[in-house]
């Protein structure tokens, strides 16, 4: 009787093992000699744009079939216009992903739900390349010099659009705390507020990502022409804490500023998501989602992503997919102030 358990164990095991290779053969069948585009929710040039760029250099190998990687950037809306298109017009079939905005994810909970065609919290996340900090930047010739002059004198910040993070986290730290800060949106992306930063047609800017602005414009640092003003994101990052600069909660008056701002920056844990529409074949995702992973672990890409100065910090989706369903799980009151502390009215 041991003897004939011993071989229906084995048996099984050896028809799972057939069916894994089976499910690998198809995958690879259906990628083999296809093109897998990456639609990036930005400008060319941006962070989102050079992240994107990066992973489509080494995602090819990971991926069943090796396909043929193209990349498009479609911007618009804070990334909206690549979420919309990539859930409603893209094919179902695991050969295009997104690339969007953070600001994207969290749109129909904090924006104007009118204008989103797409539900967020039922795409399916393949991951997120890197929880990255987020700073609001300064001229160092402009009159305020530190987070405490900003309630106090007036700062031109540049910035894009409803649901991009240059464009709430300024307002959000007008309109809860008091900053003085005066916003000019419409800019189509990061690469063209700080082009008007560095122009000095604006003072600063909120909302952008350390490690790609560091990465992009080292010499406004090192040169002392841009400084980082105030880190927005919950907890800080060990090259900004030693730079000293302080995280916008400390700034916080009550305990509900502190929990709204905390809400609004939750999103920054996911700073980089990227996403198939419903309807994919669940094996495709789960293909996708280990390439992905193996992709931001690849020495090459590490290799890479140091030299031009890009941190990596890959979540999995299966985790990220938990953190968009506990983030939409938020008690609607929460939401409401949230939502009314990033409304704009300039």
């Amino acid at each position: 009787m041991a003897r004939h358990g011993a071989r229906i164990l084995v048996a099984a095991a050896c028809l799972a093992m057939a069916g894994s290779a089976h499910a690998q053969d198809a995958i690879a069948s259906f990628y083999k000699g296809r093109n897998l585009t990456i639609i990036i929710g930005s400008s060319p040039g941006g962070g989102y744009d050079l992240y994107g760029r990066l992973i489509s250099r080494f995602l090819s190998k990971h991926v069943p079939g090796n396909p043929t990687i193209i990349v498009q950037n479609m911007p618009g809306a804070a990334s909206n216009v690549a979420a919309a298109y990539v859930y409603n017009v893209a094919p179902k079939d695991g050969s295009v992903i997104g690339a969007l905005f953070m600001g994207a994810v969290v749109e129909p909970l904090f924006g104007d739900s009118k204008r989103v065609t797409h539900d967020m919290s039922k795409f399916n996340y393949i991951g997120n390349a890197n929880s990255d900090a987020y700073v609001c930047l300064v001229r160092t010739d402009a009159p305020v010099k530190n987070m405490a002059d900003a309630f106090e004198k007036e700062l031109i910040m540049g910035a894009s659009a409803e649901g991009a993070s240059t464009r709430d986290f300024p307002v959000l730290l007008k309109n809860l705390l008091g900053a003085k800060f005066k916003v000019v949106a419409g800019y189509p992306g990061t690469r063209e507020i700080n082009l008007a930063l560095e122009k000095g047609e604006v003072q600063g800017a909120c909302g952008e990502t350390w490690s790609s602005v560091a990465a992009t414009y080292p010499t406004w640092f090192k040169d002392n022409l841009v400084k980082p003003l105030v880190q927005e994101s919950n907890t800080g990052y060990p090259d900004l804490d030693k730079r000293g600069v302080p995280l916008a909660r400390e700034f916080a008056k009550t305990d509900e500023q502190r929990q709204i701002l905390d809400l609004v920056y939750t999103q920054t844990t996911f700073g980089r998501p990227y996403v198939v529409a419903p309807g994919v074949p669940p094996e495709r995702i789960e293909a996708l989602r280990k390439a992905f992973m193996e992709t931001l672990t690849d020495p090459d890409l590490l290799a890479e992503a140091k030299r031009i100065n890009l941190d990596v910090g890959p979540i999995s989706g299966a985790e990220l997919q938990k953190l968009i369903a506990k983030l939409y799980a938020t008690p609607q009151d929460l939401v409401d102030k949230a939502k009314a502390a990033i409304a704009f009215r300039n």
